[in-house]
């Protein structure tokens, strides 16, 4: 049973890694929904290095879905020699709905497999009500997709707050 990317950390190594069936793989499946952004941060770390662009997509918060492109995130999978995640840090409270995930995943240079690099990064996301069935699920807001929303529309996460008041904080 292959072990689970997500559990890869160069600096402090998991003690007992999960495979990836009992550990990604039933949110990638859609069987579970992450609880906190760091797992949500996980599963999408998983995805990259699994070349799941489909899972990327869909835990991206919803207004942003249509707007990526789908192709270059299954490139860059494909191209990414992933070696391992590091959580740095994890603000499980930013305000009402919103959460950050400091991390560094962990890639070798192109055709230089002993050039290990970092991608650093402080991710945003929020947790989204559905009103349908009244259940809570977070996404990723993505700061890299150009959206032309002012201010004072209503926010992109459906909170019924104003941009600016809400996600516009992050992005």
């Amino acid at each position: 049973m292959p072990l689970c990317p997500c559990q890869t950390n160069l600096v402090a190594r998991v003690k007992a890694p999960l495979a990836y069936s009992d550990c990604c793989q039933p949110y990638h499946k859609g069987v579970s929904k992450a609880e906190t952004a760091e797992r949500l941060m996980r599963t999408r770390y998983s995805a990259f290095v699994l070349i799941n662009p489909e899972y990327i997509v869909k835990t991206t918060v919803p207004a942003q879905q249509a707007l990526l492109d789908i192709k270059s995130i299954e490139s860059w999978a494909h191209e990414t020699p992933w070696a391992g995640l590091e959580i740095v840090q994890h603000t499980p409270k930013l305000g009402k709905r919103h959460a950050q995930v400091e991390f560094k995943a962990y890639y070798n240079e192109a055709n230089k497999m002993d050039d290990l690099q970092a991608h650093h990064e402080r991710s945003t996301f929020v947790k989204v009500k559905n009103k349908a069935d009244n259940t809570e699920r977070w996404y990723f807001l993505d700061p890299t997709v150009d959206m032309s929303v002012s201010q004072k529309q209503p926010c992109i996460c459906g909170s019924g707050e104003k941009f600016k008041r809400c996600c516009g904080l992050y992005l």
